[in-house]
């Protein structure tokens, strides 16, 4: 059985007092209010890490929002999965479209810091997407094989179960715009089938998917409600106590 996942991307926002603050209100939200065994993450900047993974607990589940793919060495600026696991941290995003689009990172990049967080014991939430001309060109099927294929396909199959894929249409991000929930239905069953088509069916049916442009607590039920969408991945709204709290609330009935 696969697992629903909600989980919150905080990006490049939040002073440390902001951060521990927001974080404490969602952990005490979340003991309160959280029925069933949804998982509940929050991805926040290096600063915030050690001391989130310290209040968390098994309540909220820590995640880095990118990794170096070297173990170690003289990368000045940079952080590994081996210190990103060592303050307690669970999760990293891996391939995010800001990533991809500032920072030039590929796919062939992100296969190596896929490895290296598994190698740490980290869980990757590795993210897909297509802009709005790969959308509007109808190519974003391509596309997204593409990313799979170079980027987490060369996994074994025991590797690959460890990992969570995140689909985060660009064009929905920070935009306000979110796929209908049949367009974002289409996607995930499309990888979903993907999948079953490298490993096998049962991978494919054990493998979290979850959506990543502009959720929010109004439109969470409707896209959660879509059989193979498993969660989510939650920019602004994680912001928010209150909203991301309620879209973890989603699965509870």
């Amino acid at each position: 059985m696969r697992k629903k996942i909600v989980a919150g991307n905080w990006k490049m926002n939040l002073e440390y007092a902001e951060g521990i603050s927001l974080f404490s209100e969602i952990v005490n939200m979340v003991k309160d209010e959280k029925k069933g065994e949804q998982i509940a993450i929050i991805c926040a900047p290096y600063i915030h890490l050690n001391s989130l993974a310290q209040l968390g607990g098994s309540t909220v589940f820590i995640g880095a929002q990118n990794c170096h793919q070297k173990e170690s060495g003289a990368y000045t600026g940079e952080t590994s999965a081996k210190m990103i696991k060592s303050v307690g941290c669970e999760y990293v995003i891996i391939g995010h479209s800001e990533r991809r689009q500032y920072f030039a990172e590929f796919d062939e990049l992100l296969a190596e810091k896929t490895i290296i967080a598994l190698q740490n014991g980290l869980t990757p939430l590795f993210c897909i997407g297509e802009t709005l001309d790969e959308r509007n060109n109808g190519s974003y099927f391509d596309v997204l094989k593409s990313q799979l294929v170079n980027g987490v396909f060369g996994l074994s199959a025991a590797d690959f179960s460890k990992i969570v894929i995140a689909y985060e249409p660009v064009w929905a991000i920070g935009t306000g715009l979110t796929a209908t929930s049949e367009q974002a239905q289409e996607v995930h069953a499309f990888i979903r089938k993907e999948i079953a088509e490298k490993y096998d069916q049962t991978i494919a049916d054990d493998t979290s998917i979850l959506y990543g442009g502009s959720c929010n607590p109004k439109n969470a039920a409707e896209l959660f409600a879509q059989p193979d969408i498993d969660g989510g991945l939650i920019g602004g709204a994680s912001l928010k106590s209150r909203d991301f709290v309620d879209i973890i609330k989603t699965f509870n009935s």
